[in-house]
């Protein structure tokens, strides 16, 4: 069964505030545990106007503290940005207060430009350590062993779950060799998705943490009453992306009815390569396409971003989501022949 999730990045609207983004971001949790989706994750970024979530460790706090079955955690943190002893506190925390339903997924890239990482002092040559800090990690997690004399607490025992993220072949092999489940950001940056699914299957080393592979893509679904409905709500995500290529840090823009007097050709050619894994329309065709792109990757769970600039049609496009794919409990209908192991 390919399970459904979601990722959010808390997006202020304008004319909406950052408090109402972290609320919105609550509440979507709430809607989703009611519709039966697997997770929701919330992902680290700096310096954008437009994203409220960069403290992941107390977003997910937020989330955690209105729900009481669905997983919450990181999609990600990055983990450069961090020493890994302070990482495992902050989780170790959380796994305590909410006990089994802690995710931490770990992203080498920093989440921001270089002028902010310099904020952060971080040395941008810290990602080169990254799999010797995955490791660290997970030491700090696990049971404390004899003669350690560092221990995180909270932390130590909780064996918070690891996911290896990213959208290049790093993470894939990475996530392969250690035996960690993979996630991979197709929903922005699809270029090497289906060689970076082959290499993480065909590499995969069993561990104590995950005995097969477990693949996890991003897919961004717009979904509405209608596919013309659907297709003028999708024009705030691609105005969003529009301004990324113009280098903007603009808030959400209201949808408007022709995204092309928005963008150039060169700027649509850009962003529409950034959303290639994208579905949009009615309920048929949501079905449809989640479908095909499950069928294409044989993707284990999907995380979906359905951004959109009303807060209700938000909620109504993972309502028309859960609904076609007959999510309940985290079982979507869709059907994968293979056997695989299932995260905690």
């Amino acid at each position: 069964m390919t399970k459904l999730s979601i990722l959010e990045l808390g997006r202020v609207r304008e004319g909406g505030s950052r408090r109402d983004a972290l609320n919105e971001a609550q509440a979507l949790g709430v809607h989703a545990e009611k519709l039966g989706f697997t997770r929701i994750w919330v992902a680290e970024h700096h310096n954008m106007q437009a994203v409220t979530t960069a403290a992941t460790p107390v977003v997910v706090g937020h989330i955690a503290s209105a729900t009481s079955r669905i997983h919450v955690g990181a999609g990600g943190v990055m983990l450069p940005n961090h020493a890994p002893y302070v990482v495992a506190e902050q989780y170790g925390t959380l796994a305590e207060l909410y006990p089994g339903r802690l995710d931490l997924g770990l992203g080498r890239a920093p989440g921001t430009d270089q002028m902010t990482l310099r904020a952060l002092r971080r040395d941008p040559m810290d990602s080169e350590r990254f799999p010797q800090d995955v490791v660290e990690l997970q030491m700090f997690l696990g049971e404390r062993q004899p003669g350690q004399r560092i221990e995180a607490v909270p932390g130590s025992g909780t064996h918070v779950p690891l996911w290896i993220l990213g959208s290049s072949l790093f993470g894939a092999q990475l996530a392969a060799q250690l035996g960690l489940p993979y996630g991979f950001a197709s929903h922005f940056a699809p270029q090497a998705l289906d060689t970076a699914l082959k290499v993480y299957r065909e590499r995969f080393k069993p561990s104590d943490a995950q005995a097969e592979p477990y693949a996890l893509t991003g897919l961004n679904v717009i979904a509405a009453e209608t596919d013309e409905e659907a297709e003028y709500l999708a024009s705030s995500q691609k105005m969003s992306f529009a301004n990324l290529v113009r280098g903007q840090r603009a808030l959400m823009q209201p949808p408007i009815e022709d995204i092309d007097t928005y963008w150039t050709a060169q700027e649509k050619a850009q962003a529409q390569g950034m959303l290639a894994c994208t579905v949009i329309g009615g309920p048929d065709t949501v079905r449809r396409g989640i479908d095909a792109f499950i069928e294409r990757t044989s993707a284990d769970e999907l995380m979906i971003v359905s951004d959109l600039y009303d807060p209700q049609k938000r909620l109504r496009s993972f309502e028309i989501i859960a609904d076609v794919l007959g999510v309940s409990d985290g079982q979507p209908h869709v059907q994968d022949t293979r056997e695989m192991a299932n995260p905690s």
